[in-house]
């Protein structure tokens, strides 16, 4: 805070002593310039404020374990619903999908006491069928996890390392239930690479053609009936954007007796599960409806679709989101976020648990800030001294009510119930019902799962296109449509209602995911991010016209997160400056030069400090503070004057950028880990960047 303020007292003096001395070689130039400290001043002081007060808060498991388990072995943990978005299996690869299931599957958490939802917005048969195989495999690697005590369990990344401490209580066994057990996964990832051959094998062999397809080729499931989703061959009613609604019930919900394995046997299991409770947590397939006409609003659509069908299903209090290419790193995160969300003191005001992201394939030195640990370790951990960190669209968990639009009980009075108007949630009354109970974060029963005839027409009901028309969802209830980022723009719907969201970080980390493969695919990550972030700026979500509910250090915290972008046209206009240098000879340096050159280095070596203060207190390295500084430069000359590009594009009524869903690598060795990392894929996105470099390189050759 000292080095701060000392800082801000430099750059208000400095800023007063350019203002009042306007002597320059070209005062169009000066003038410029001078726009330009104000600004990049201003932003450095919006992004140190929400850091002036940074909190860490540990969850405290062994007392969560005290509170809620009992000593019969049972638990009253409430339920938890569990939802992971995948669109494509070639791009998003079908195997970092069904890693992340498994592992979901596997973590420690009472396994009557939570779903898992596997929301494919392609609908793809790849990975229904892919679902069928993991529910297969899973009787076998979750009592081998539970059994023996291993993380993380996620299976490829468990098997990727080969030397890890033991943590069970049967070392004897271990070693020939560890051999067994790769061997079948080997097996089992042999049986999903075949699945990209074997569905359209299956459907030539039918070798019929469906009547309804418009003369294309039908896929065919194993059961030999037409699949309702997306076909291989498309046609009218089967393709990307006009399919039918699926669900399906591919594990059902377990009793809430444990129920012992058997032992090794040939016929049966490869490994002894005697002793080991083999029960599997409930899992469900669900691809919403898509029709030619509709707006599906990509992954904050497939989001509100899981929350109402799960809603109908198990109506868990509680939920947490994934994507498809991250997995349960650490098997405590679930009881972490449980930690913060039944907390005594304060925890039914939280809406979410935020959990920092983890890379575990980026290069060692982490050569495109994927990490981000500035970011996460110390703008985060700043906002959670405040009203709490933003909304990162993985690896969160939320209390239901608070997306349905509910208020906090802070802000609720007593005699005002969660459900006001039931009407901004559609038709479906057996939804509406839900609510009430939803509210509950005590309940620890999950509700018995029916899918009688009036149970599967109101799933149908509520993933269909038009169930939204008229409603608030996508607005006031659920995921917030229209926006790039609808993970920051729903995170600050909540803080702006009055909620309060908490970050948790833990060792080993809670979850890990898969980065982009290259430098193109980051920057394409970033262009999306930047867009969706002048977006949320430009839109009537603007922090600046938030209510009274949202903390004032918060409100600059959205502020500082959402209009960063336009910063780069400042970065820009000075990178290519020393061409008046080199063409006519006029300097925007204020005379006298001796005393600019004294007020720059003071600012700079005050603002190298304070970044060296934050490393150390954030507990990062030098080395991520010189990448994130390196790949903010490329962005800024790049990446961010696009993402203005395409604000304005939008402000004028045209259709803006597109942006691409992000690419992730499947490396099959070691030797493969970072194939991609130097390929140089040429983006209109580097041009910018080039001409940058070379101007400057052009004018150092001049002055030399």
């Amino acid at each position: 805070r000292f080095l701060n303020l000392a800082r801000l007292t430099a750059v208000i003096v400095f800023f007063a002593w350019r203002v009042q001395h306007p002597d320059s070689d070209a005062m169009w130039l000066w003038w410029i310039s001078v726009v330009g400290d104000f600004w990049f001043g201003l932003s450095w002081w919006l992004n140190q404020v929400p850091k002036l007060n940074p909190t860490i808060c540990i969850p405290t498991i062994p007392l969560l374990r005290q509170q809620f388990d009992l000593p019969d072995g049972g638990s009253n943990l409430p339920v938890l619903d569990v939802f992971i978005s995948t669109v494509d299996p070639v791009e998003e690869p079908m195997l970092h999908t069904m890693n992340s299931i498994l592992s979901i599957l596997a973590t420690d958490y009472p396994v009557d006491k939570y779903a898992t939802y596997l929301s494919d917005d392609g609908g793809s048969l790849l990975h229904y069928d892919g679902l069928v195989e993991t529910a297969k495999f899973a009787a076998l690697w979750v009592p081998f996890c539970r059994k023996h005590h291993v993380e993380p369990r996620a299976p490829e990344s468990y098997f990727g390392v080969k030397i890890r401490p033991y943590m069970g209580n049967l070392p004897e066994e271990f070693l020939d239930d560890h051999g067994r057990l790769r061997r079948e996964y080997e097996e089992f990832k042999t049986r999903l690479d075949a699945l990209f051959t074997l569905i359209p094998q299956r459907s030539e062999a039918h070798g019929r053609e469906d009547a309804k397809g418009g003369g294309g080729k039908a896929t065919w499931m194993a059961d030999g009936t037409q699949w309702p989703g997306t076909w291989t061959e498309p046609a009218e009613g089967h393709r990307k954007g006009d399919h039918a609604g699926i669900i399906q019930v591919m594990l059902s919900q377990p009793s809430s007796e444990p129920q012992l394995g058997e032992p090794a046997s040939s016929d049966h299991s490869p490994l002894d599960f005697s002793a080991v409770d083999v029960r599997l947590p409930m899992l469900v397939y669900v691809s919403r409806e898509k029709r030619p006409g509709y707006d599906h609003q990509k992954k904050a659509g497939a989001l509100n679709v899981q929350l109402r069908v799960s809603a109908l299903l198990s109506n868990a209090p509680f939920i947490i989101n994934f994507d498809c290419d991250h997995y349960i790193n650490n098997s405590q995160a679930f009881r972490a976020a449980m930690c913060f969300m039944m907390d005594r003191r304060d925890g039914d005001n939280v809406a979410f648990v935020q959990f920092p992201q983890r890379f575990d394939d980026v290069d060692p030195t982490d050569r495109y800030a994927n990490h981000n640990r500035m970011f996460f370790d110390a703008t985060m951990l700043g906002m959670n001294g405040i009203q709490g960190p933003s909304y990162v669209g993985t690896g969160s968990m939320f209390r239901r009510v608070a997306l349905y639009g509910a208020d906090p009980p802070r802000w609720r009075p007593d005699d005002v119930k969660v459900l006001e108007n039931p009407n901004k949630f559609g038709k479906s009354m057996t939804f509406i019902n839900s609510i009430p109970v939803a509210a509950n974060q005590e309940r620890s029963v999950m509700s018995p799962v029916s899918l009688d005839e009036p149970a599967t027409t109101e799933l149908a009901d509520v993933m269909t296109c038009a169930y939204e028309d008229g409603t608030e969802w996508g607005d006031g209830v659920g995921w917030v449509y229209d926006m790039a980022t609808e993970d920051a723009v729903t995170g600050f719907r909540l803080h702006r209602t009055g909620w309060r969201s908490m970050y948790c970080d833990m060792e080993p980390p809670a979850f890990c995911g898969t980065a982009p493969i290259n430098m193109t695919e980051r920057m394409y990550q970033i262009l999306r991010w930047s867009g969706g972030s002048l977006e949320v700026f430009f839109s009537r979500f603007c922090p600046l016209l938030a209510g009274r509910r949202l903390h004032p250090m918060q409100r600059v915290a959205y502020t500082n997160m959402t209009f960063y972008p336009l910063s780069a046209l400042f970065v820009v206009c000075y990178h290519l400056l020393p061409l008046m240098w080199v063409f006519n000879g006029q300097f925007y340096i204020q005379k006298p030069y001796p005393t600019y050159v004294m007020y720059v280095l003071i600012i700079i070596v005050s603002n190298e400090v304070i970044g060296m203060v934050e490393i150390v207190w954030a507990g990062l390295t030098l080395l991520d503070w010189f990448r994130n500084e390196q790949f903010y430069m490329i962005c800024a000359t790049g990446v961010y004057p696009t993402a203005v590009l395409h604000v304005v594009l939008r402000s004028l009524g045209l259709k803006g950028m597109s942006f691409k869903m992000t690419a992730k690598q499947l490396a099959t060795g070691a030797r493969e880990r970072f194939a991609e990392l130097y390929d140089v894929q040429w983006a209109p996105l580097l041009i910018p960047t080039l001409v940058v470099i070379a101007v400057n390189v052009v004018a150092i050759g001049a002055a030399v």
